[in-house]
């Protein structure tokens, strides 16, 4: 008997993990949202501690997102559309970031009493993720 994960593919899990995570640092920069982001989280950038914990928090972000691509992986192959392109990949994605990622920000952020423009910063990332990583799994022959 094989390994209980032989049949994920480890190479485009690994690269959809890293292309979700490369996303977050186009997402959280000047070029996008960084500056609504720290205004709603009323973040002090010049805050000498507002640094501290960065490896932390990036290698934890790291974690999670090879979490979430493994996910995607295995849903695409137990659906039967690992290999079946672009579009395949799309529709999981974009399943997997509204109903599981957008959904669970929304729930929390309302009873945090967050705004609602924090939530479709964060939201539209994890979904924008989640169609990035299912296409790339989806794609990978």
């Amino acid at each position: 008997m094989g390994n209980l994960f032989d049949y994920l593919n480890w190479g485009a899990i690994a690269i959809a993990a890293l292309a979700y995570f490369a996303l977050g640092a186009l997402w959280y920069s000047p070029v996008l949202f960084v500056k609504k982001w720290i205004a709603y989280l009323k973040i002090d950038v010049n805050d000498p501690n507002a640094k501290k914990g960065m490896a932390v928090m990036f290698g934890g972000s790291l974690v999670m997102m090879i979490i979430q691509t493994m996910a995607i992986a295995i849903l695409a192959e137990r659906l039967g559309i690992r290999g079946d392109g672009w579009m395949s990949g799309l529709k999981l994605g974009a399943l997997t970031g509204c109903c599981f990622c957008a959904a669970t920000i929304g729930v929390n952020y309302l009873y945090e009493k967050k705004p609602f423009g924090l939530f479709l910063i964060n939201a539209g990332y994890a979904l924008a993720g989640n169609i990035i990583a299912g296409v790339i799994i989806c794609s990978w022959f």
